[in-house]
């Protein structure tokens, strides 16, 4: 699957208030389910000395679906596709590295 293909699919099933003008839903949604990565991985450090079971990685695996699924719809409505989303990130990095600048703070670096 692409992430063309991912992105129409998600859409699909997004269901939500002033769907195509409504971008504050999805980066909600984006940050909570963030959220939920951070908690699970959180607890896997506390309980497990950082140890990710299989049982773990599964839940993670949907915590991180859900992400996706977020920044799908997100990315659709601020008009942007997840593939051009995915390509000006790795170019914003290659660039960096080329630079020496991969470590450090700041989007303009």
């Amino acid at each position: 699957m692409t992430f063309e293909e991912y992105q129409k699919q998600a859409r699909t099933t997004a269901i939500y208030p002033n769907l195509g003008d409504n971008f504050i839903y999805p980066t909600l949604g984006l940050a909570g389910e963030a959220g939920e990565v951070a908690e699970k991985i959180k607890k896997v450090l506390r309980d497990s000395e950082g140890k990710i079971t299989e049982e773990k990685k599964i839940e993670l695996n949907k915590e991180l679906g859900d992400v996706l699924w977020y920044l799908a719809n997100l990315s659709a409505e601020l008009g942007f596709s997840l593939e051009e989303v995915a390509f000006n990130n790795l170019e914003k990095l290659k660039s960096r590295q080329e630079r020496n600048q991969l470590h450090g703070n700041g989007d303009n670096r």
